[in-house]
């Protein structure tokens, strides 16, 4: 939180004004239970427990700060919520682990044994940008050293950078020369990478099935493909698929009836990944073919001392990318046209591909793109999963709420002192987000002292 002191006026006052309130210790405590969400959802309404013998337990809004209760908001997006995305990220951790390690959320243990490698799926060069490298040793390099006799562009800009860029350098992800970076091509990228994906899932069974000798028919009768994969948006504001991907038999959780070895399934990847082609309709310019990039990553996972990485490193690095979007880039989440951009002060790469995004929703092949300038393109889901990889978002939230549910059916079987009570309530939607700026000041405060705590007990939990 800011020093009171830098705060504007109106809100220095709306601070004091809801500490001065009597029922300030109860509106605290709202905002931890909820998390401390940045737009909590605002509901009015009330609840009443009847038992057979006329006991009652009522609860209502209406003896609650502002007459309201404070739920979460539920975005998964941390540029829009901390609190609520570090929730989904826990959630995605616990469906990634299940379908990696097993033995938990209905996924049999025996999973373990099945061929699962994670890959990393990226997108081709559209242009020379300034990145981070390292050299042999490990240490940090320069962006991009300068090979024989300097070369400048057609546009007259060097093609070379001898910055050792940190990793907060503004200038990360941007072109060496806009004029020379393929624009089209790179929107075009984000919004075909959907089909890219399900052609590459594709290729990759008829892959397995060659490889086992087997028709791709005879495959999908002894093996099938589970996978879940999250999108992620790299500097230069492009898609790539950070994935798991596991052989299971034909019914459930079954082991493949066909005999493949995980560092097998990694070379499979390679050679779809490598396959995979298609070409799309570009305006005023030849058609496009568009591919995966050369950089792939696959590493096999395994909870043994052969696999490369452990079920519990690769559902946590998978899952810290379910919570980023294209808000990092200045572009907020609610659709936007050209003509905002100049209020964003977004960078001109970003401002560019945004207008050329705009301008190719003009062409017929891509047809509703303008409503995805925002996420520079990208229509398609950040996290997906084949159906049974493992559990569902879903079943683990409904989980959540029956154990919350339970709770407070304890309580009130207590209040009550009987087994079976009728439920009878109501609830209206009444805002979202706090009333005043004092009491998001307040909130976002509370927030960090808690994060604040939480680091300290994991250091402290560390070092023990």
């Amino acid at each position: 939180m800011s020093p009171i002191t830098t705060l504007p006026p109106h809100t220095v006052q709306e601070i004091l004004t809801r500490a001065g309130r009597p029922d300030f210790d109860r509106w605290a405590e709202q905002v931890t239970r909820c998390g401390h969400c940045s737009h909590p959802v605002r509901l009015r309404g009330r609840v009443e427990h009847r038992s057979a013998t006329g006991g009652r337990v009522a609860y209502s809004t209406e003896t609650e700060p502002d007459r309201v209760l404070l739920i979460r908001c539920g975005n998964r997006r941390a540029a829009v919520c901390p609190s609520c995305s570090w929730e989904y990220a826990g959630d995605m951790w616990q469906l990634l682990y299940a379908g990696a390690a097993g033995g938990r959320k209905g996924v049999p243990e025996s999973i373990r044994s099945h061929p699962l490698v994670f890959a990393t799926l990226t997108a081709p060069g559209f242009g020379p940008v300034h990145t981070t490298r390292t050299d042999r040793t490990g240490g940090p390099a320069r962006c991009r050293p300068a090979h024989g006799t300097p070369q400048l562009c057609p546009h007259g800009r060097p093609t070379w950078c001898t910055t050792i860029h940190g990793e907060d350098d503004l200038r990360l992800g941007q072109p060496l020369c806009p004029d020379c970076y393929d624009y089209p091509a790179h929107i075009a990228f984000n919004w075909h990478a959907p089909e890219l994906w399900r052609r590459f899932t594709i290729t990759l069974r008829r892959t397995l099935a060659r490889q086992t000798s087997l028709t791709a028919t005879e495959f999908t009768q002894r093996c099938r493909v589970s996978f879940i994969k999250v999108a992620e948006f790299q500097r230069r504001g492009v898609v790539h698929f950070h994935t798991l991907i596991r052989l299971d038999g034909p019914n459930d959780f079954d082991p493949p009836q066909v005999s493949v070895e995980a560092a097998e399934l990694a070379e499979a990847i390679r050679q779809a990944a490598a396959q995979v082609r298609l070409i799309v309709e570009m305006p005023d310019r030849p058609d496009l073919m568009l591919r995966f990039g050369t950089q792939l990553d696959t590493q096999t996972v395994n909870s043994g001392p052969t696999g490369e990485l452990t079920p519990e490193h690769a559902a946590r690095y998978i899952a810290k990318y379910a919570t980023k979007s294209a808000d990092d880039f200045g572009l907020g989440q609610r659709r936007i046209t050209p003509e905002v951009l100049p209020l964003l002060d977004v960078p001109e790469h970003v401002d560019r591909l945004v207008r050329l995004a705009w301008q190719l929703g003009e062409h017929h092949a891509y047809e509703g793109l303008r409503r995805w300038v925002q996420m520079l393109g990208f229509r398609g889901h950040f996290a997906s999963k084949s159906r049974r990889y493992s559990t569902t978002l879903g079943a683990i939230r409904r989980e959540r709420r029956t154990y919350r549910q339970r709770q407070a059916a304890e309580h009130v079987r207590e209040l009550l002192d009987e087994e079976t009570t009728l439920v009878v309530s109501h609830w209206e939607f009444a805002g979202v987000g706090y009333r005043t700026t004092g009491d998001a000041t307040l909130a976002h405060s509370a927030a960090a002292r808690a994060r604040e705590q939480r680091q300290i007990a994991k250091e402290e939990k560390r070092v023990a």
